[in-house]
């Protein structure tokens, strides 16, 4: 593989390292609290005293009772366990080290690009430029005999076809 495909490999290996880093800080960063004028997110009830804020509590003076309905309700099936918790920080310590691996190397491959003066370059160029010339005359070539052979299998296609029309045997 040359250099400029594997550059081009390690690019995209680190803007998919990248996006899976970003991913997972939106996935699994813990909500913030930007202001203490914004509620909390952990805490949807700020003042536990408040006895609005509480919510009524079965069988207290005013509320209704419960009938045997509420009884009659089989018990709520355990929850699934959860998976094991991931430690946020050392999963963003690995992807941290693997970006910054993956830049290395990307570096790395940029200094192994050869390095040449702006005269060698255009001497590459018009080398090219003469490679390219003497391939394209040799495919004109090659495009002008298929186009001869194609001519002469359409002739004796039509011969054959006006053979089998008028029932002529073939010239021999």
């Amino acid at each position: 593989m040359d250099i400029i495909s594997q550059l081009q490999e390690q690019l995209n290996e680190t803007a998919m390292l990248t996006v899976n880093t970003f991913g997972t800080l939106q996935r699994d960063a813990p909500p913030v609290r930007l202001s203490s004028s914004y509620p909390d997110p952990l805490n949807p009830n700020p003042n536990p005293d408040d006895p609005a804020a509480k919510p009524p509590q079965p069988g207290a003076p005013g509320q209704p009772q419960p009938q045997a309905q509420a009884q009659a309700q089989p018990p709520a099936p355990p929850a699934p366990p959860q998976p094991p918790a991931l430690d946020l920080d050392e999963e963003l310590k690995a992807m941290s080290h693997a970006l910054v691996l993956a830049a290395k190397k990307f570096d790395a491959l940029v200094a192994a690009l050869p390095l040449s003066s702006e005269d060698d370059q255009l001497k590459r160029i018009q080398e090219l430029q003469a490679e390219n010339e003497v391939v394209g005359l040799e495919l004109q070539k090659q495009l002008e005999a298929a186009e001869q052979e194609l001519k002469q299998v359409e002739e004796l296609f039509n011969e054959a076809t006006d053979n089998c029309i008028n029932f002529k045997k073939p010239d021999q």
